[in-house]
């Protein structure tokens, strides 16, 4: 058998506290780790109110007296997008539970601010609907991506029009029109890792948005490789429990207010409940990512070894993703499985595993998807938080006898 891996058992991501940076001070002065920052960013308020837990505000509408003051608020947030000074005024504009995840997802991730969403592709959208709006219709991608953002660019949804191509061919597919180049490191599913320093230094003055999905900022913080935009699926790695869907993006003062102008004229906005799950997910964030890629990073290496499989995908940067190929029937596999659960997204507390080619990337066409290395044989693990040796033992059974 020709196994081949990019398995690698010296995973540094895994290893000594992130300490955060400009900022990112507590009141003595002192920088925080990004464990630190992950339990109490967006809640450092709480104690001087007298609270533990933050408060989860449900109104839809806020009472005002003074129509004048709103009147001026209102014409503010329509200029800039920024957040309106003083309290609340309509729970589209925005919401108190929310903004305090957008607070620690944006110190998390080393940007300025973030802009949470309904959904990963709400998020996206969003993006797209605000470079269109400058008159920037023009996207370059590289695949893979996720197989519903591929079908958004490719099927020009939201007015745009996109140029694949391969990281060393960006710079040549830039145009005056091009408003944002997109990627994904590690890819969505193959695990592909890209440069992003290099891939930002390729965009020149163009944006760069990095899907940082699958590493989150406990193993790559995109905007200090030079991304503008960092997108998550918060459905996945931030809410961590298979509880919440929602997206988010980190990323400049400046961006953040033509998202938030989108946001409020679209609608796509994400539920004060969906915002508290967030906030209590990110502060466990460091601890079940580390546990997680520490258990994949053993699987991966088994699954390397086994004759069963011919190639194994696991990322330099670590992480709790594993792609494989296996030499039998990948849907036999998935029917198999007992303990791990088969189902998409990924990112939560149990193991699941899926068929690219049949779900997350159905969509995109079939030429296009083999050539971005995702073939029929290839199967997406998420590795949870179970024991090694259990998850081991459904993987051996599901795999089947050796052929």
């Amino acid at each position: 058998m020709d196994s081949t891996s990019t398995y690698d058992d010296s995973v540094s991501a895994l290893g000594d506290p992130v300490h955060l940076g400009d900022g990112a001070a507590w009141r003595s002065g002192a920088p925080r780790a990004l464990a630190t920052e992950a339990v109490h960013a967006g809640r450092d308020d709480l104690a001087r109110q007298g609270l533990h837990a933050p408060p989860i505000d449900l109104s839809t509408t806020y009472p005002s007296y003074d129509s004048r003051a709103e009147a001026a608020r209102i014409d503010a947030f329509a200029t800039d997008g920024a957040d309106p000074a003083g309290p609340p005024v309509y729970g589209r504009l925005g919401n108190p539970t929310v903004a305090r995840f957008e607070t620690a997802l944006a110190r998390l991730e080393g940007t300025e601010s973030a802009v949470a969403f309904a959904s990963g592709m709400a998020a996206l959208s969003a993006v797209l609907l605000a470079r269109t709006a400058a008159g920037l219709r023009h996207v370059v991608a590289v695949r893979p991506l996720y197989g519903c953002s591929d079908h958004l660019l490719t099927a020009g949804l939201l007015g745009t029009e996109v140029t694949w191509t391969d990281p060393a061919g960006i710079t040549d597919a830039l145009r005056p029109d091009t408003g944002l180049v997109l990627v994904e490191s590690p890819a969505n599913p193959t695990l592909a890792e890209l440069d992003l320093r290099a891939v930002a230094h390729a965009c020149g003055t163009v944006p760069l948005l990095a899907d940082n999905t699958f590493a989150t900022p406990v193993l790559q913080r995109p905007a200090e490789h030079g991304a503008r935009l960092v997108l998550h699926s918060a459905t996945k790695y931030l809410g961590g429990h298979g509880d919440v869907l929602a997206g988010v993006v980190a990323c400049d003062e400046e961006f953040a207010g033509h998202l938030r102008k989108i946001r409020f004229a679209t609608g796509g906005v994400l539920h004060p409940l969906a915002g508290y799950l967030l906030l209590r997910g990110l502060s466990t964030l460091p601890v079940r990512v580390r546990a997680a890629s520490a258990t994949a990073a053993e699987l991966a290496r088994r699954l390397a070894a086994d004759p069963r499989v011919s190639r194994v995908r696991y990322p330099r940067l670590g992480g709790a993703m594993i792609a494989f190929e296996v030499l039998g029937d990948p849907h036999e596999v998935v029917s198999r499985v007992g303990l791990v659960t088969p189902a998409v997204s990924l990112g939560s507390v149990d193991t699941l595993i899926q068929h690219p080619a049949s779900i997350s990337h159905r969509i995109v066409d079939a030429d296009d998807r083999r050539g971005a290395g995702v073939s029929d044989r290839l199967l997406r693990l998420s590795v949870g938080l179970e024991d090694v040796e259990d998850l081991w033992s459904d993987l051996d059974r599901a795999l089947g006898e050796v052929r």
